[in-house]
């Protein structure tokens, strides 16, 4: 079975309600039909509902069963806007301030994820929005999980016809986030990425600590960074299997990590891909989501406090039908 058909339907066997604040997108009315013929998540739209059903019936969509709020009408908008001030006040927030905020869809559906007496149990934004625009709310709202420093972002990449990885499968980060992340912060987020595939893919986690440089083949400050990055993880997190510096075709094939690393432990069979920057995590997914033809998911949040995730602009609505599965089976924990 495919990797986006197990995760519908691991998401079947523990209903989540995601929450879908661009509703107005074409792409994500037809990925709530998808969502919501296939069943395995019930779904929240967020924005004007007129809008919404017109463009709907106009384009053939059924979203019959998805639920549409309009946060101008809803009748919790007094109770987000008194939510989100105290939230926010000691950073200087007014009333005035979260009355205009909490009729934003984004920051609406946040403080529906956050609300313990709603349904929401996750939020997928970013077909229309930054990251950035998604992100922000969501750490402002959510906050981090417990136990995390850092939040990052990770994509799924399933490879058809490749041999290498998890058959195909691999997790590549931080390739949406943090730009320029520290030796610290990479290994938080190689920790971070092996919690995330222990729990999408629900296999052993190998990271590689990816460079230009394998085992010292060339030296400077940019190798520099993640062999201490690779030092700290290991010291951090004993019991992973990863290694580091290594180049990729060193981290993930067998032929030429006997040739350059001989020594390591990962063998060429790496399914973590740690880029040492977002410029080389960022262009490398959207290379291998072109040139191999990959199967693309997220940029997908770890270690907030509620699953929110979010879209490439460029994304279709089997993108956004597939995200929506993972954030369903990532609110199950």
């Amino acid at each position: 079975m495919a990797f986006i058909e197990k995760i519908k339907e691991r998401a079947r066997q523990n209903l989540k309600t995601i929450v879908l604040p661009e509703a107005e997108d074409l792409r994500i009315l037809q990925a709530t039909e998808i969502a919501l013929n296939e069943k395995y998540a019930n779904i929240i739209l967020v924005g004007n509902e007129e809008l919404i059903n017109e463009k709907a019936k106009a384009n053939g969509i059924n979203i019959q069963g998805a639920k549409i709020i309009d946060p101008a009408k809803s009748q919790d908008y007094e109770k987000y806007v008194n939510l989100l001030y105290e939230l926010r006040k000691e950073k200087g927030m007014t009333v005035e301030q979260a009355k205009k905020l909490v009729l934003d869809p984004v920051y609406f559906g946040i403080l529906m994820v956050k609300d313990e007496e709603t349904e929401a149990d996750g939020l997928v934004s970013g077909a229309i929005h930054s990251t950035a625009d998604t992100f922000r709310p969501a750490l402002q709202i959510l906050k981090t999980s417990p136990g995390t420093k850092l939040v990052s972002a990770f994509f799924v990449m399933v490879v058809p016809n490749c041999e290498y990885g998890n058959n195909g499968i691999f997790i590549f980060a931080d390739s949406g986030l943090n730009p320029n992340p520290t030796s610290e912060e990479l290994a938080e987020i190689a920790i971070s990425s092996a919690k995330s595939f222990e729990q999408l893919i629900e296999e052993k986690p190998k990271i590689a600590m990816l460079s230009y440089s394998t085992y010292g083949s060339a030296s400077s400050e940019l190798t520099q960074k993640v062999v201490d990055a690779t030092k700290l993880l290991k010291e951090k997190a004993p019991d992973l299997l990863c290694d580091g510096e290594l180049q990729a075709d060193a981290a993930i094939i067998p032929e030429i990590a006997k040739a350059k690393a001989p020594e390591s432990p990962l063998k060429g069979e790496a399914n973590i891909l740690i880029f040492p920057d977002l410029n080389s995590g960022n262009i490398g997914y959207k290379l291998v989501q072109r040139l191999a033809k990959a199967e693309s998911y997220g940029p997908l949040c770890q270690g907030i406090g509620k699953p929110v995730n979010d879209l490439s602009r460029g994304c279709s609505s089997q993108d956004i039908a597939g995200v929506i599965a993972i954030t369903a089976v990532q609110a199950q924990i």
